[in-house]
C-alpha cells in the first residue's frame, strides 16, 4: 500500500479508480471520484489518498484527511455527502490494519455509502437521504407528484406563473456558468445560515475555496454546476451542486428572501429535475436531513451512516471526547421533535440577537 497526497496520483490510478468505482452497484455519486478528491486535495493540505495494490495494479482506494493528532477524517467531512472507499469486488481489507498504514488512530465519517462493508460495522447512526428519481422522465416524475402530492405541485406551478406576471418572464438555466451568480448563491446562502442561527459555512476559507474550484471543474462523472431561476434578468433561485453521468448531487441551494411568497426554490427544484432527466441524469440526490421542500420533492429515500473506526489507546479517547457527546446530544434532538422544535426556535432567536 502507499500513502499519496491527492495531487500526486497518476492518471492511471485515477482511470483505475474511476474503473472501480463503475465497477460498484451504488448510485455514481460525484463526492466518490477522484475529482472530487482532487479539488480537496488543493485546499486541505492534509489530503491523503491511501492506494492498495494487488501486485503492481491498484485494487482500492482510500480519500482521507489526517488531522495534526493523526485523527482521521473522511476527505471533504462537513460538506461531503458521500463517504468510504472504493474497493475492487472481493478485496478483503481489515479496518484496523489500514488505519494504522494510514498512520491514524481513528477514522470519522458523516456521509458513509450505504453498503461499504468495510465501515459500516462502525456505523453508530444510520440517516436517512432524499431522492427524487427521474430515470423514466421528468413527464413521469411529475404525473407521479400530481397523483402523491397535487396541492404541492399545483401551488407551485401557480406561484411560478404568477412571479413571471408579476417580476419578469421566468428563465432556467441549468448549468450557468457566470462567476458573478455563484457568488450571489454564497451571500444568500450565508445569509441564510446566520438568519437561521447556523454555522456560516461560506466563512470558511477552504469551503469557499473548494466551491470555486469544483465550480471549475469539468469532468464525465465530477462537474460543477450552478443552476439559476431568474426573472426577468434577475436571480432569484440558485443552486450549487457536483453532477456525474447519473445523479446529481444537490448540494448548496438559496433564494432571494425578497421573492419568498413565489416560493422560488421549490420552482428551482423542479426545473432542476426536469433538466437533469434531459441530461440523463436519473436521480437527484438531495442529501440527509428532514426538510418539508424534500418531503414534498422526494421520490424515496436511502441510508447513509455516521460513525468512526478507532484505535485502541489515546487516539480512541481523543475521538470520544472530541465528537461523541456532541453526536449524542443531536442524536437526542433529532429523535424528539419537540425538543427539535424549540431548539430550533432558540438557534433562531440568537441569530436575531446577533443581528446588529
Amino acid at each position: 500500500m502507499r500513502v499519496l497526497r491527492p495531487g500526486e496520483l497518476g492518471e492511471g490510478e485515477r482511470e483505475r479508480w474511476r474503473e472501480l468505482r463503475a465497477a460498484t452497484d451504488a448510485p455514481r455519486s460525484p463526492f466518490m471520484e477522484p475529482e472530487f478528491t482532487a479539488a480537496v486535495g488543493r485546499v486541505r493540505p492534509r489530503a491523503r489518498v491511501a492506494v492498495l495494490y494487488e501486485g503492481a495494479d491498484p485494487m482500492g482506494f482510500l480519500p482521507y484527511e489526517r488531522g495534526p493528532l493523526g485523527q482521521g477524517r473522511a476527505i471533504g467531512l462537513g460538506v461531503s455527502d458521500c463517504q468510504g472507499a472504493v474497493l475492487a469486488p472481493g478485496v478483503a481489507v481489515d479496518a484496523a490494519e489500514l488505519l494504522r498504514a494510514c498512520s491514524v488512530s481513528s477514522l470519522v465519517f458523516d456521509n458513509l455509502e450505504s453498503g461499504q462493508e468495510l465501515f459500516v460495522p462502525y456505523a453508530a447512526e444510520a440517516h436517512t437521504t432524499y431522492v427524487i428519481d427521474v430515470e423514466k422522465g421528468y413527464g413521469t416524475y411529475e404525473s407521479e407528484l400530481r397523483v402523491r402530492s397535487p396541492k404541492f405541485l399545483k401551488t407551485t406551478l401557480a406561484k411560478e406563473r404568477r412571479l413571471g406576471r408579476q417580476a419578469g418572464p421566468v428563465r432556467f438555466v441549468f448549468d450557468e456558468r457566470d462567476p458573478a451568480a455563484l457568488r450571489v448563491l454564497m451571500r444568500w446562502k450565508s445569509a441564510q445560515y446566520r438568519r437561521t442561527g447556523r454555522r456560516d459555512r461560506f466563512a470558511r476559507e477552504w469551503i469557499a475555496l473548494l466551491v470555486g474550484r469544483l465550480a471549475e471543474t469539468r469532468a464525465a462523472q465530477c462537474t460543477g454546476t450552478l443552476s439559476v431561476l431568474y426573472a426577468g434578468d434577475r436571480p432569484v433561485a440558485a443552486h450549487f451542486g457536483l453532477r456525474s453521468a447519473s445523479v446529481l448531487a444537490c448540494w448548496f441551494p438559496a433564494y432571494d428572501p425578497g421573492f419568498a411568497k413565489y416560493s422560488p426554490g421549490l420552482v428551482l427544484h423542479l426545473r432542476m429535475a426536469e433538466a437533469a432527466a434531459d441530461e440523463g441524469i436519473g436521480l437527484l440526490d438531495m442529501g440527509r436531513g428532514p426538510a418539508a421542500y424534500k418531503d414534498s420533492l422526494k421520490t424515496g429515500d436511502r441510508t447513509v451512516h455516521e460513525g468512526a473506526v478507532t484505535l485502541p489507546g489515546v487516539g480512541a479517547a481523543l475521538h470520544w471526547l472530541g465528537r461523541e457527546p456532541a453526536r449524542r446530544a443531536h442524536g437526542f434532538v433529532r429523535a424528539h421533535p419537540r425538543v427539535a422544535s424549540l431548539a430550533s426556535r432558540t438557534l433562531k432567536g440568537a441569530a436575531r440577537l446577533r443581528r446588529p
